[in-house]
């Protein structure tokens, strides 16, 4: 009766360290607190890193940004035209046009550029500030002409500052005889001429900008 009382007190004590040892099992696995608890916080820094380099570095262009601006300051009308009241502008004699054309052409430079306050300088004039020489030549191509031009301004030492070029198609109606001039209006060299002073004008204006 002793044994059995023993027997039996020894499986009661085995049963219950067996439920202890099953208890433990289910209250700590690991899945209850994953690592990803604990790494938590590495994410939260790694935004917080991303966020203020992209708070921080847009700062750097607008600084740029605000430089280029304070350096391009654009010239008044009153600037420009105290600019162009100081050209005195010679024209050379043109090339590459014949004499019909040249005439409109001429005459037009010279009133175009009295109407944008430039002075005119004659060929023998030693105070010219500019001088303009033109190339010219056209070409037909079955019912219409086009006319290229390229002119260059010197300086008085005759270094080239600048150079102006285009082309512009005259009414239809190609020269006789071969003569692709002929075909030419004085309408087309006029505008030509008209264009040439505003681009000069607007050369001079950048340049003392």
């Amino acid at each position: 009766m002793r044994r059995s009382h023993v027997t039996t007190v020894s499986l009661l004590v085995a049963l219950a360290l067996a439920a202890c040892t099953n208890a433990k099992d289910v209250l700590e696995p690991s899945a209850i607190t994953p690592p990803a608890a604990s790494a938590q916080p590495a994410p939260g820094a790694q935004g917080g890193t991303t966020a203020t380099v992209a708070a921080t570095s847009p700062t750097a262009p607008a600084a740029t940004t605000s430089t280029a601006a304070t350096t391009t300051t654009p010239l008044t009308s009153a600037q420009s035209a105290a600019i162009l009241s100081k050209t005195r502008l010679q024209i050379a004699p043109i090339v590459g046009a014949s004499v019909e054309a040249a005439t409109p052409l001429t005459a037009e430079l010279q009133t175009r550029a009295r109407q944008r306050g430039i002075t005119l300088a004659g060929s023998a004039d030693q105070t010219a500030t500019h001088v303009l020489k033109g190339y010219f030549s056209a070409i037909s191509e079955g019912k219409d002409t086009t006319v290229i031009y390229v002119w260059d301004v010197y300086d008085p030492s005759g270094n080239r500052l600048h150079r102006i070029n285009g082309q512009m198609k005259a009414p239809s109606g190609a020269g006789a005889g071969g003569d692709s001039w002929k075909g030419v209006s004085p309408a087309t060299m006029q505008s030509i001429a008209d264009q040439t002073i505003d681009q000069f004008a607007a050369f001079l204006g950048g340049k003392a900008g």
